[in-house]
């Protein structure tokens, strides 16, 4: 796997609901993954339950992950009926040259470089949330995953985020700072100084809603 570096930010002050997981598997191979759990709808234990069961279990590809998830589906259906544990989840796992794409729900997954951003799975942006029915959890047929491979080159970068991120941000604004960035660190640093500004303004860009939208805010930002 070619070499990264990565780093994590959250703030889940908002409802508690967020959860993340970016785990060394060893020979420069990862696993990172968000989950944004459903406000209202016990999203709390579910992404905390969803982030352990990734956490504990032995990944080596696509298929283990979704099958995964398709049992937590089943578990988190069995007692919410689709109403109550439900989290979107998306998911990042780095094996052998490959990266591979996992995502349930609306959370954004976003490979950025020198020649702009590519969005391989998930929604970003403004306040209608059309994943969410997608979520683990919200239904009792389990809804296959969206799955995308790609070939990371040096420079690629990439961004996991939940919703307090990108509907504060525009994606033309966060692919700016993370691709000037030197490091993960300085990219996450500059986001959060963003958002926390825009906090105070209680606004954001007309593109994205104007108002700001105050929820947990969590990103994995990786650096090839």
């Amino acid at each position: 796997m070619l070499a990264s570096t990565v780093t994590t930010m959250q703030d889940n002050s908002a409802h508690g609901e967020d959860s993340f997981l970016s785990k060394d598997l060893g020979n420069g191979e990862f696993l990172d993954v968000v989950m944004d759990g459903v406000t209202g709808h016990g999203g709390e234990q579910a992404s905390t339950e969803l982030r352990d069961a990734l956490d504990a279990g032995d990944l080596n590809n696509a298929k283990g992950i979704v099958q995964l998830l398709s049992e937590m589906n089943e578990d988190f259906y069995s007692v919410g009926s689709g109403r109550f544990l439900l989290t979107t989840v998306s998911a990042v796992l780095g094996r052998g040259d490959n990266v591979q794409i996992i995502s349930a729900g609306d959370s954004p997954v976003f490979l950025i470089n020198k020649d702009g951003h590519q969005k391989l799975s998930g929604h970003a942006g403004g306040f209608l949330h059309v994943g969410v029915a997608k979520a683990i959890g919200a239904s009792e047929q389990f809804v296959q995953p969206a799955q995308v491979e790609i070939t990371p080159s040096p420079g690629d970068r990439l961004l996991l985020a939940t919703d307090g991120i990108t509907d504060n941000m525009t994606i033309e604004e966060l692919t700016e700072v993370i691709r000037n960035a030197g490091t993960p660190e300085a990219a996450a640093s500059t986001i959060e100084d963003t958002i926390k500004e825009r906090l105070q303004e209680g606004r954001v860009p007309e593109t994205i809603g104007v108002r700001f939208r105050y929820d947990d805010r969590t990103a994995i930002i990786r650096y090839f």
